[in-house]
């Protein structure tokens, strides 16, 4: 793996700091040993001088491992951090100013130890490391720094992902039953609540006389018994906390919305109703519609064969998807736009394959 690129600007920023630093040491420590300003020590240089030249060195060769040093830590803390919430500019500026200050604060009392010229490089050197450091920190925890800041500001944290809520299931999810197979191909997951009056409902279903009503009920205890077992799932029965409501569709919303929860149903119209009065839906309808097959059988589409297919007579096209499609009776027509009707369609490992056939032409004069 390559070593991760230093940003030279930054170094170099550093790297002068601590020089600045090391040439005001040296120049006070040559002081401190006795060295007068107005005395030669080599050439032209006077003892206090010298002291600085020679910090200024040391301080220079120092300086470039220190820096380095101090930016790869960083990197480090940056890549500890990945995994939280997203990288933002205005959350980054905000941690580095808050560090900056209170770094300053902490620091100042270096001006009563030493002179200034000494001190002031590494009271910045301080305060560049700290804002630094600050930014990466804001930046990677976004919605903590924008939850406690920002909202003075104007500028309110996000709120968490549909996904992530717990979910109030519908009557007709547990009737349907295709939740279970969302949810053991790992895309649904998490606490799933089930409301009292879902189960009243479907219990009264299955003790109605009707057969294919009681056969519904049956089918949705046996479902939510079957998705309480699944591996990621936490299934929770609630009680009905929506006592003065009597249709259960309004029960479910209302119960959304005091919870703070997502409402999972197969019925689009209390999905359209639930998001009209503000509850964050997750429709398996819309979900089952928007992974449908391109074409189902009885569809006629515009396809441009390519080759022969395999079998005497085929010939091969493909969708815009790159849904291969095997067309009877045309090999005479490779290499030109043919309309063809879907007969079949089967799922495969390696996707989706279409059966087609010529669409017949109708002859001239046979309408009226």
């Amino acid at each position: 793996m390559r070593p991760t690129r230093v940003p030279s600007i930054a170094v170099e920023l550093l790297r002068l700091l601590i020089v600045v630093f090391g040439a005001g040491l040296g120049y006070q420590l040559s002081i401190a040993m006795g060295a007068r300003p107005d005395a030669t020590v080599l050439g032209s240089f006077s003892g206090p001088w010298l002291g600085a030249v020679v910090g200024g060195l040391a301080g220079y060769v120092l300086g470039g491992v220190l820096a380095r040093l101090t930016m790869r830590t960083l990197d480090r803390g940056e890549r500890a951090l990945d995994g939280l919430s997203p990288d933002q500019v205005v959350a980054g500026a905000i941690g580095g100013a808050l560090a900056a200050i209170f770094t300053a604060l902490v620091a100042w009392p270096l001006f009563l130890v030493g002179p200034p010229l000494m001190m002031i490089p590494l009271f910045l050197f301080l305060v560049a490391v700290a804002s630094l450091f600050g930014f990466r920190v804001g930046r990677s925890r976004r919605d903590a720094v924008l939850g406690t800041v920002g909202t003075a500001a104007g500028m309110a944290p996000r709120g968490p992902s549909i996904v992530s809520l717990p979910r109030i299931v519908d009557t007709s999810v547990a009737i349907d039953g295709r939740v279970l197979d969302v949810v053991r191909s790992g895309f649904l997951h998490g606490r799933f609540l089930v409301p009292q009056p879902v189960l009243d409902e479907l219990q009264n279903m299955a003790d109605s006389g009707d057969d294919l009503r009681r056969a519904k009920g049956r089918r949705g205890l046996d479902v939510l018994e079957s998705l309480r077992r699944e591996h990621g799932v936490e299934m929770l029965t609630i009680p009905d906390e929506a006592m003065a409501v009597l249709d259960v569709d309004a029960k479910l919303v209302r119960m959304s919305i005091d919870r703070n929860c997502a409402l999972l149903t197969f019925d689009t119209n209390l999905a359209k109703a639930a998001a009209i009065a503000g509850v964050k839906v997750l429709n398996l309808h819309a979900l089952a519609l928007a992974l449908r097959p391109l074409v189902v059988v009885g569809d006629e589409v515009d396809l441009h064969l390519l080759k022969a297919g395999k079998e005497q007579g085929q010939a091969v096209g493909y969708l815009d998807d790159g849904t291969m499609v095997v067309t009877e009776h045309a090999r005479d027509r490779v290499g030109s736009e043919c309309r063809v009707t879907v007969t079949s369609v089967l799922t495969t490992s390696n996707g989706r394959l279409v059966f087609a056939k010529p669409t017949p032409t109708e002859p001239a004069g046979a309408r009226r």
